[in-house]
């Protein structure tokens, strides 16, 4: 995979055919605003890559489980400020 930078507003101005480009020859965008990265586009080959990372997550998520890393609602509603 090649990575390419560009600004926020070339990204906006030719979305469509950057997400295409970006599928048909693997390219990674980082999209710029002011000199600094703010986003990066990554193109989805297939649904085994969604499934992949899917199943990673899963792993990590029941993993936290098992470490204590949990919160309650409560304690997610008051980070939240909910």
């Amino acid at each position: 995979m090649t990575t390419q930078i560009l600004g926020i507003k070339e990204f906006r101005q030719n979305i469509t055919s950057l997400w295409k480009k970006s599928r048909a020859e693997n390219i990674r965008y980082i999209v710029m605003y002011h000199s600094q990265p703010i986003f990066e586009v990554n193109p989805l080959m297939d649904e085994d890559f969604i499934l992949e990372n899917y199943i990673q997550d899963i792993a990590e998520a029941r993993n936290d489980i098992k470490c204590g890393n949990v919160y309650t609602q409560e304690e997610v509603f008051k980070e939240l400020g909910l």
